[in-house]
Formats: C-alpha cells, sequence, structure tokens
C-alpha cells in the first residue's frame, strides 16, 4: 500500500505550497494528460493516466512509496475522494482542494448558487438529470461525454430553459455561452463542461437557510384542502384519495410523473412538491391555463400538455410513475404499454374497478385495490356535509421496484 495518498485538486490557478510540497515528494502521479503535463509532476516519478479511478485506485494500494492524485476542482464534490476511500483499496488520503467547477461557472454567470441543484449526468443518469431540470427552476448539470448540452437540449423537448455552458473552465480555452434549450444541439460543446439550466427567477430578497430548493417551502402538509387550488375540484381529486395516491407513487427528485387528466392541477402540485418532473395531461384548455395558474402560486414547475390520452401520450418521454386521473381501463392500458414502475388510477364502480385491475395484471403488474371512504362532518353539529366513494387501484412492476 502506498506510504502516503494526497489528492490535489486543480482549478487552473497556480497550485499552492501544499500541492507543490506534495508533488515534489511524490514517486507515482496520477491524473489525466493535462494533469500529468503540469511542470510540477517530478519527472522521476511513475505516471498513471486515469481513465478508471478504480483501477487507478489499485495501481496506487499496490504501489510503495508516496503517491499524488490529481482531479478538475473540488476532487471532494463528485470526485475521485469517493472512489479512493472505498474499503475495496484501504486508502487513507490528504485532500488539497480546489475551486469546484460548480462554483466557478457560477462565479463566470455572476450568479448565486445556494438555491441550486447540482446533478451529475452519464449515459445512465442523463433522464433523471433532465427530470431535475425540468422540476427544478436552477439547475447545475456537471456533463460527461454523450451527456452534455445538446443531449440535454434534445430531451428538454418542449420545455423552455436557458443555458450557460462552460467549457474548458480554468484552462486557456475556457469560454462561457449562453443559448437556449432549443438551440443546444446545434453546435458541438467541448469537454469538460458545466451547464447552468435556468427555468425560473434566478434572484431574491432574501436568502434561504439551506441549500437547494428549501423543503419547507408552501404550505405545511400534503392533500391539501380544495380552497388552497381555488375549490372546485373534481369527484377524483379528493383530499384522501389524492393522499393515497402520493403514498402508492412515491414521487421523489428525478422522476418523471404523468399526471393524466390533470383537472385543476392539484395532484400535479403535490407530486412537483416532492422534487418530481411532472407533465400534467388535460384535454380541456381552461384546465392546463389552471393548473399552470396554480404551479406558479405554489412556486412549482411543470408541463402542460393539452390533448386526449390516449393518443397524445405517444410522443411524451418516459415515465417513473403515473396517476390516472380519467380516461379509465383504455388510458390506463396505454400507460400500462410504456412500463412505468407504479401506476395508480380510481374507479366508481366495482365493475371499472375490475376491469383496470384485470388490465394491470395481464401487463404484470401486482396489483392492490382499496375502497376509500370519506365522510366530511360539520364540528359545529357533527353531521355529515359531504360523503365520497371510490375505488383506489394501484399497480407496481416487481422486476423495477425500488
Amino acid at each position: 500500500m502506498a506510504d502516503r495518498v494526497t489528492v490535489i485538486g486543480w482549478d487552473g490557478s497556480p497550485l499552492t505550497a501544499a500541492a507543490r510540497s506534495a508533488l515534489a515528494a511524490a514517486t507515482l502521479v496520477a491524473g489525466a494528460a493535462h494533469h500529468l503535463a503540469l511542470p510540477e509532476v517530478p519527472v522521476t516519478a511513475e505516471r498513471v493516466r486515469l481513465g478508471s479511478v478504480a483501477l487507478g485506485a489499485r495501481r496506487i494500494a499496490a504501489h510503495r512509496g508516496t503517491a499524488v492524485v490529481l482531479a478538475d476542482g473540488d476532487p471532494g464534490f463528485f470526485g475521485v475522494v469517493r472512489t479512493l476511500r472505498a474499503p475495496e483499496f484501504g486508502l487513507e488520503v490528504e485532500v488539497v482542494p480546489a475551486v469546484s467547477s460548480v462554483a466557478a461557472a457560477f462565479a463566470r454567470a455572476g450568479m448565486p448558487w445556494d438555491d441550486a441543484q447540482v446533478v451529475v449526468a452519464h449515459s445512465r443518469t442523463l433522464r433523471r438529470a433532465v427530470n431535475v431540470c425540468r422540476a427544478h427552476a436552477k439547475v447545475a448539470v456537471l456533463t460527461s461525454p454523450g451527456a452534455g448540452p445538446a443531449e440535454l437540449g434534445l430531451l428538454l423537448d418542449g420545455v423552455h430553459r436557458t443555458f450557460v455552458i462552460c467549457e474548458e473552465l480554468g484552462t486557456e480555452r475556457e469560454q462561457v455561452t449562453v443559448v437556449t434549450s432549443e438551440n443546444a444541439a446545434d453546435h458541438t460543446w467541448r469537454d469538460p463542461n458545466v451547464v447552468i439550466v435556468i427555468g425560473g427567477p434566478v434572484t431574491a430578497a432574501d436568502g434561504g437557510w439551506i441549500g437547494g430548493r428549501d423543503p419547507s417551502a408552501g404550505p405545511r402538509g400534503w392533500a391539501l384542502p380544495a380552497e388552497e387550488y381555488g375549490g372546485g375540484l373534481g369527484e377524483g381529486e379528493t383530499e384522501l384519495l389524492r393522499a393515497a395516491q402520493i403514498a402508492r407513487l412515491g414521487p421523489r427528485v428525478g422522476d418523471l410523473v404523468w399526471d393524466i387528466g390533470a383537472g385543476s392541477g392539484a395532484f400535479a402540485v403535490e407530486a412537483a412538491r416532492c422534487g418530481a418532473a411532472v407533465i400534467a395531461v388535460d384535454r380541456d384548455p381552461d384546465a392546463c391555463e389552471r393548473a399552470q395558474a396554480v404551479a406558479r402560486r405554489f412556486g412549482v414547475q411543470f408541463q402542460t400538455v393539452h390533448g386526449s390520452a390516449p393518443h397524445i401520450l405517444e410522443n411524451l418521454p418516459e415515465p417513473d410513475v403515473v396517476r390516472v386521473g380519467g380516461g379509465g381501463a383504455a388510458v390506463v392500458s396505454a400507460v400500462a404499454d410504456r412500463r412505468p414502475q407504479r401506476i395508480v388510477a380510481h374507479a366508481a364502480t366495482r365493475d371499472e374497478a375490475e376491469l383496470i385491475g384485470r388490465d394491470l395484471t395481464e401487463h404484470g403488474y401486482d396489483v392492490e385495490c382499496a375502497l376509500l371512504q370519506s365522510v366530511e362532518l360539520d364540528t359545529r353539529a357533527w353531521t355529515e356535509k359531504e360523503r365520497s366513494v371510490a375505488f383506489l387501484l394501484s399497480g407496481r412492476l416487481p422486476e423495477r421496484s425500488p
């Protein structure tokens, strides 16, 4: 095992005295090609070009001597420190950090970033990164080859965003470009780059108390009463039903939720308050406008699509979880064909519930059904004011359950 391992962050600035001292004593230096070309790297040291960090960690673990690992930005922030400290390598490291690429990108843009979400986009996580960009007003995306600004723009089809693209930060070729998401695919971008994705107001009078999106924003609680949404909720939007639907679907950051038959937008708002991206679909253009108005009032973002299911669903991006608020078994069947992890629907009669349940079962979903009854009481006289009854159906794909 290496006698000592020092991880040095590099942001293009001159190395600190601590970094130069560690390099001068190194018998092995690992990093990217531009790191190994730094004049401070000893000519006598073994040089390991880092492609796979895990393979490099094995080389370092087997080395007898003093090792240095060079990395861009802050190596403890989505960097190599996590891999080097993994139990299978047994490495204890000292870290000399630098300014992270995210902090540098926001500095170049002249913007605060305590209210930003930060995500990493690889080919396997690109869809989830895009969903975060759909759901939040300010996101920094650490990109990778094949998951860069062009791919982000293409997958944000129909959702307008502004991109601040920072290429090769800290180098002589550094460049900052502002484009709309629709135009990002028209260019070839250099790696590495950071994309700041803006979808709403970027300044506020007062700072927050927690990084990223404030989880306490908006009213306390879920399944809020109808008056919070301006009244006039449909029969499929009762508080009890919405609460059960949210519980069954469990929307979370990185998910894309379809809300089909969105109505007032009450469910879409509550799914968005969980941090998920939401596409709210309704055949009534007035309902789409009301849903957007409610979203603005609650300070959340989601896309509304005007059209009738199931046909309108064909060109929508792949969902993780889906609420079917209208359309019955035909729409549930079309949704199940897209294989989301979870689906919820409701029915007014047992026959309709059985039809939906059979269809979900035939599509390979594990199905549950509950009869929900709620009675609202006037507490002044303890008399019944309103009663609602609905069958709640939920389907879960066993092979994709978290």
